[in-house]
């Protein structure tokens, strides 16, 4: 009994939101010019259920490059409508239009010329006819067996405030960099954590000359404990790199004669290296692919600015 209620359910909601699809029209364009083009914060307001998926939507606005707060319609008229200012753009969620907190609002919406968005299943209502623009998310039935809870009407509110915000999204250029910058934090923000972000700089860098003895060498890689270490020519560019099993297989094949040699005799000339700007997750893929623990980040004349180890990627727990 619970799953054929559970499949309804999911089928009901699914097929409000397929029912959008088909009403999306010029309304929906302007109102993302409108929230494109707000100088201020985009202000999403509503009651109850609705106000729940108003502050969703709020977060979602703010995290894609969107300034947005949520206004809780009864604190409003309790002194909270000191946040509107001129250059903001409300958003109201009213499935009825006529929910009285949100039209105790109109006449401060309409003093500070706020242009106002209504996402309403009644375009005709009080909220729809005051509004600048009415969307339509009109339901056929809720998924509530009593048809009485709020359940596909909020999802249609929902999937369309996701829809305005990823228009804004690309509308605005906002790539990846961006999204990494308001995410520093959780695991979304480690996973878009840049290498710049968690490579070893300054003396943490072990590095060698090609004119470097091996015993030097030897030192250098245990000093510095990463089990490599770079070989950076006259200028900071880099030469090469010689690893722990560079050492090994070079002792094996020169016996006693490798003390006597130098860094730049059995470096591995041309090894991978990484821009400090591509992010952490391609660091990993790329050790991963080339069956190696570290990375060299250079800049674009192939200077070394820091070194990257697989044990830092996997300290971010971002996997």
């Amino acid at each position: 009994m619970s799953l054929k209620t559970g499949k309804k359910v999911l089928e009901i909601e699914a097929r409000a939101i397929a029912d959008l699809v088909e009403r999306l029209d010029a309304r929906f364009e302007r109102a993302a010019e409108i929230l494109f083009v707000c100088r201020g914060r985009v202000v999403v307001a509503g009651m109850g259920k609705s106000g729940i998926i108003g502050q969703k939507i709020s977060a979602t606005f703010s995290s894609t490059g969107t300034p947005s707060f949520f206004l809780h319609p009864a604190e409003a008229l309790h002194g909270d409508l000191g946040r509107l200012v001129r250059g903001d753009v409300v958003l109201a969620l009213s499935y009825s239009g006529e929910t009285e907190e949100l039209l105790r609002l109109l006449d401060t919406i309409k003093r500070l010329a706020i242009p106002l968005i209504v996402l309403t299943g009644n375009p005709s209502s009080t909220l729809g006819q005051a509004s600048d623009v009415a969307i339509d998310v009109g339901i056929r039935q809720e998924a509530c067996p009593l048809g009485l809870a709020p359940t596909a009407s909020t999802t249609a509110m929902l999937a369309v405030g996701d829809a305005l915000a990823m228009a804004l999204l690309e509308r605005r250029g906002f790539g990846e960099e961006d999204y990494a910058a308001l995410h520093p934090g959780g695991g979304l923000g480690i996973k878009l954590r840049r290498v710049e972000h968690v490579m070893h700089t300054g003396d943490q860098i072990p590095i060698v000359r090609p004119e470097t003895r091996v015993s030097d060498v030897i030192y250098e890689i245990s000093k510095k404990g990463l089990g490599h270490t770079a070989v950076v020519e006259e200028g900071g560019k880099l030469a090469g790199v010689i690893s722990d099993g560079d050492l090994r297989r070079f002792f094996e094949r020169e016996g006693g004669k490798a003390l006597e040699r130098v860094a730049g005799d059995f470096m591995t000339r041309a090894p991978a290296t990484i821009d400090r700007k591509e992010l952490a997750t391609q660091a990993l893929n790329l050790m991963e692919s080339r069956r190696i623990t570290s990375l060299m980040v250079v800049d674009a004349e192939g200077r070394l600015e820091g070194v990257v180890h697989i044990h830092d990627l996997w300290s971010t727990q971002m996997f």
